[in-house]
């Protein structure tokens, strides 16, 4: 038989002479994953959640993970008071001492009497809001205002009610201001004769009504006593003398001015007089005393038989 002789393998595994193919081209479309990851990468949303979601994430469980611990949680909550305290015992923050304007004498004391503050004190004790509410609760105190001057001054700025009536009730004398607020009880009416005097049960609601009528008395002030609520439904003007002008529920202010005119002309105030009725706004009725009833009808007697 005859032998063959097989050359040996050329590099790579290829035989001389033989013909090669090609080595393949890498396709240069990315994959899908690929295309989706860029895509989503190109997302700001995205970029800012990975660039500083994650840390942020990441951060925030670590810190979580020590705060849970109890101990670590009581040793912040020290720190933070003794931090405060510090701050707040400085002496920048002492409030040493009270300052009350707008307020004297009896209403300061009763002042200082409802805000019980031990000085020195920390600014950040002082609850202010509370402590004006306090103050207004006072029946002479219209309004305050509370603040913290410098040098440790608790400044305290009153706006008293004025007082424009004395009212007569059945618990006693008591000032009213323009608002029918109770401003303050009164011992004696000696010690406000300046003021109006008001009576009778509904009189204080009835206030502006009041003071107008008091106006409108004003040619004849030297002989008004006050004026009384009538079944709360009405005024009466008490005068000196006993003398009273009986106004009706309506159209008081116009009865009385026009009292008041027929006064100003004929002097009917001057004469011997009980009461001016003028509850029925169409009749003005005059009442006279028991003398002087008698002798008018003695005069009209006189009159009667000189006539014969």
């Amino acid at each position: 038989m005859r032998e063959v002789t097989i050359p040996p393998l050329a590099r790579g595994g290829a035989v001389r002479g033989a013909r090669q193919e090609p080595p393949l081209k890498r396709d240069p479309a990315p994959s899908r994953l690929s295309y989706r990851m860029d895509r989503l990468w190109l997302t700001p949303f995205f970029r800012m959640l990975v660039r500083r979601g994650l840390p942020l994430a990441f951060v925030a469980g670590m810190v979580g993970a020590w705060v849970g611990q109890e101990d670590n949680r009581a040793m912040v909550a020290e720190a933070v008071a003794e931090m405060r305290a510090e701050i707040e015992g400085r002496p920048e923050f002492q409030v040493k001492l009270m300052a009350i304007d707008g307020a004297e004498g009896t209403l300061a004391d009763q002042i200082r009497a409802v805000l019980p503050v031990d000085f020195p004190v920390s600014s950040f004790d002082l609850d202010l809001e509370e402590m004006r509410r306090t103050v207004v609760a006072l029946d002479p105190v219209k309004e305050a205002s509370l603040r913290v001057r410098p040098g440790g001054i608790l400044q305290v700025d009153i706006a008293r009610r004025v007082p424009v009536a004395v009212w007569r009730s059945r618990d006693g004398l008591a000032l009213l201001d323009g608002e029918s607020a109770f401003v303050g009880p009164l011992e004696s009416r000696m010690e406000r004769p300046d003021l109006p005097l008001l009576a009778g049960q509904g009189a204080a609601d009835h206030l502006p009504e009041a003071l107008a009528l008091f106006a409108a008395a004003r040619p004849i002030a030297g002989r008004v006593r006050g004026l009384v609520r009538m079944g709360e439904r009405r005024w009466d003007l008490v005068l000196d003398r006993g003398q009273r002008v009986m106004l009706p529920s309506d159209g008081a202010l116009a009865a009385l001015e026009r009292v008041i005119a027929l006064h100003e002309a004929q002097d009917v105030l001057e004469r011997d007089v009980i009461a001016v009725d003028l509850r029925n706004p169409r009749r003005l009725t005059i009442r006279m005393s028991p003398a002087a009833a008698e002798t008018l009808r003695e005069t009209r007697a006189v009159e009667r038989i000189a006539e014969r």
